[in-house]
Parts: C-alpha cells; structure tokens; sequence
C-alpha cells in the first residue's frame, strides 16, 4: 500500500510509459547525517516506481563539489542532478548551456510547474531576472537568531531584540550577569549579504547581478560602516565575541550557555533542539530600526539542485520526475522536520501546519515565517560570479577589523576594490 501511494507522487500530473529503467546520478555534498537523509530520499523514490533509478554520490564539501561538477561537464562526463550552494549558483546560471533551467525540464517532461508554488524568499534566488527558476531549491535555510530563554530572563529579559538597537540595551544587562551576549556564525552571510536583504539595500550594480554581470560591490556603504562599527564597539565592550571564520566554534560557546545569543541557519533547529539542556528559543534575524520600519525577508542559505545539460530526453526526464517527487508536501514536510531547513512550497508548509508540528515546535516555524515576509527591489537575491572567493575577502577583512587591525573604513574599502576585481574578472571569463 505504501509503495502504491509513494508511486502516486512521483506520477500524479503525468503518465510515464512502460520502459526500461533509465538511471541518473546525483552529486552532492551532505556528509554525515544529512547525507544518511539524503540517501533515504533517494531510496525511497527508487522504490516508490519502476520506470527510473536515481544514486547519489557524495562529492565532498560545497566548494569541492562544484569543482567537480564543471570538471566532469567539461569532460563531457557530468552526472544529471548537481548540488550548488547559494554563492555558487552564479557560477552555474550564467555559463552558457550547463544547466538546464529546472522550469523547462518539469514542463518539457509534463509536469505542471508554477513558480507561485514556492515560497517567496525561496523561488526568487534560483531565478532569472524574468521569474524563470532555473534551479530547484533544496536545502534551504535562512539566518535567524537563537536565544537562551534561560540566560535572558536571568538578565531581566522578557523578549528576544526584534531590533539591533534593542539588542545593544540588552547587552549590557546580560554582561552584567556574566555572559557575552551575541556570537555568529558565517559573517558575509549574515553580516554582509543578509544584513542587506533584510534592509532592503542592494548587494551588486546590475540588480545584485540580475540584469547582467555586476561588476560593482556595494559594501563599502554608509549603512554598512554604521552596522561594522557597531559590531566592532560591541566586540570591545564584551557585548559580542567573534570566534574566528569556523562555525562550530560561534555556535558551541551558545550551546554550552557561555554565549545567551547566536546568529546562525535555520538550518540548524533540529540539532541544537535536541542538544541543548536550556530552554531554546528562536527569533527573526534582527534589522536595523534607523535604517527601515518595515520587514522585508532575508536571502536564503543552503543550496539548489541543478540539471545539467548534455544528457538523454529519457535521463532528463527521469531528472524531472524525481523533482516532482521531492516537491511533493509529504516529502518536503519530512525533510523539514528532519533536517530543521525550510519546506520550498507553500503546499508543504501548509501541510507541516495542518499537522500540528508547529504548536509543538512552534520555534521551527520562524526561518519560514520570516522567508514568507515582504519582498522589496533589493532582497530577491544575488548572482554574482566568483563570489565564493568574495566572500573570502570579507572573512579575511573582517577578522582584521575585530582585531584592530584595520579601521571599517579600510576594511570595507579592501572589500570593494579586490569584490570589484573579481567581478570584473569574471566578466570577462564569460566573453570567452
């Protein structure tokens, strides 16, 4: 029965005729217990039909996967399905021919496909600048600020800062008990690229990349010297502790209760829930009451699948069915509440709903929620090329300016120049 109902979802909105089994590959990069889940998807769609085979291949860490995805396209060697995180996706979309936009792959193979299927924050990243999806949003997270209830109340604290002008008068009351208030992890995610979208201020020239190849960075801002001042103020107050670009290490002092606050992925919910001993809230990343009223969402994190090109009609449309089959609510709800990332489609939200998961884990709902928020002309997202090396920039200036090494000014100014050089560079690699 079950298998019979499983088989329902991958052949719903289209009938697939009799064949032998056409089998693709999958390259990813989920290691751990994310690729155990990984895995199990695919199992579970291998055995809910007959007609196609999926297998998935861990590659390695993101980076290391993309590497190996163009290598294996250029050698004409490429597997179907790839793995791409957020800051990589320009690398795929703006290469001419390697991936075939996933709206056209479910459409060509039969499948209904609307984009206002998905959840705003979601959708509009993997999108051109027409609306067009080009990939298939996967694991999806978003920045959003965890709290120890514990350590808060301890302070006085009755609600988590909605602003970071509040957070700075909670600082000092949590200081006052012994505690650093505020770590992070992943600064040009949160701290750069978020703190952005949040405010609704552009990334990139080009409409953050968008409309063409950017080639101007628009870090070095007054917004952004305001926000780095202030963070380097709280540094050397002993509001907010940096511990250096590794993630573990900014979300392990929050665990152990030494940190009453942490700016990570909402991605990460499912595993802090069920290892920490205090009592664990979680919050919309904080904004910026001076800079906007309003509540725009943020950019999302994670990574998109994408299909890429040279492969067989029968492979592409094996490709499809198993896109169909892991939108499906059922499916997506299970990967949410597994994994803590974000269901992509307003059906699986509204089926994680409608199953009462939220009133036990109402925390599990907020990286949604604050997806769903309002959209503005500058928080679709990005697609800027080299960006992974960008973002390396920014790491690099940034543990400068926490340290006193360089003043915000010089380090944003380092940030634009060698932003802007690469950009620039990869400009010209698409002329090519």
């Amino acid at each position: 029965m079950k298998k019979l109902w499983m088989a329902s979802l991958v052949s719903a909105s289209v009938s697939l005729p009799a064949m032998a089994t056409t089998e693709i590959t999958w390259w990813h990069a989920m290691s751990g217990q994310l690729g155990e889940t990984v895995n199990k998807i695919a199992h579970d769609f291998n055995n809910a039909q007959d007609d196609y085979k999926i297998t998935p291949v861990y590659k390695g860490e993101y980076p290391e996967t993309l590497t190996a995805g163009i290598a294996a396209f250029r050698a004409k060697q490429s597997p179907n399905i790839l793995q791409v995180m957020d800051a990589g996706a320009a690398t795929i979309m703006n290469a001419p021919g390697v991936a075939k936009p996933v709206q056209d792959i479910m459409i060509e193979s039969g499948y209904p496909f609307k984009t206002s299927d998905y959840l705003a924050g979601v959708r509009n990243f993997y999108a051109d600048s027409d609306g067009k999806m080009i990939g298939m949003p996967f694991n999806s997270s978003t920045p959003v600020l965890y709290y120890n209830k514990d350590l808060l109340k301890k302070a006085g604290i009755d609600t988590p800062p909605a602003t970071f002008e509040q957070f700075e008068k909670d600082a000092e009351k949590l200081k006052q008990t012994g505690v650093v208030a505020l770590s992070e992890s992943h600064t040009p995610w949160i701290l750069f690229e978020n703190f952005k979208s949040r405010h609704n201020l552009p990334v990139a020239d080009e409409n953050n990349g968008y409309d063409g190849p950017a080639t101007k960075i628009e870090y070095n801002s007054k917004d952004m010297v305001m926000q780095l001042t202030k963070f380097k103020e709280w540094h050397d107050k002993g509001y907010f502790k940096y511990f250096g670009k590794n993630w573990d290490n900014n979300q392990v002092p929050f665990e152990r209760g030494e940190v009453a606050m942490w700016l990570g992925s909402s991605g990460s919910f499912g595993g802090l829930r069920d290892r920490v001993k205090f009592n664990l809230g979680t919050t919309y990343l904080p904004s910026w009451d001076s800079l906007t009223k309003e509540n725009y969402h943020t950019f999302i994190g994670g990574a998109a699948l994408f299909a890429l090109s040279g492969h067989s009609k029968d492979e592409d449309k094996a490709v499809a069915a198993f896109f169909n089959y892991l939108t499906q609510p059922e499916v997506q709800m299970e990967w949410h509440k597994t994994t803590g990332y974000v269901p992509v489609t307003n059906a699986a939200y509204e089926l994680t709903k409608q199953s009462g998961y939220y009133q036990e884990s109402p925390d599990a709902e907020i990286g949604v929620k604050q997806l769903s928020l309002q959209s503005g002309a500058w928080n679709n997202g990005y697609r800027l090329g080299f960006y992974p090396q960008i973002r390396e920039v920014i790491w690099s200036e940034f543990d400068k300016i926490i340290a006193g090494d360089t003043s915000v000014e010089e380090g944003l100014n380092t940030i634009e120049q060698q932003g802007n050089q690469l950009l620039s560079r990869f400009k010209r690699t698409l002329k090519k």
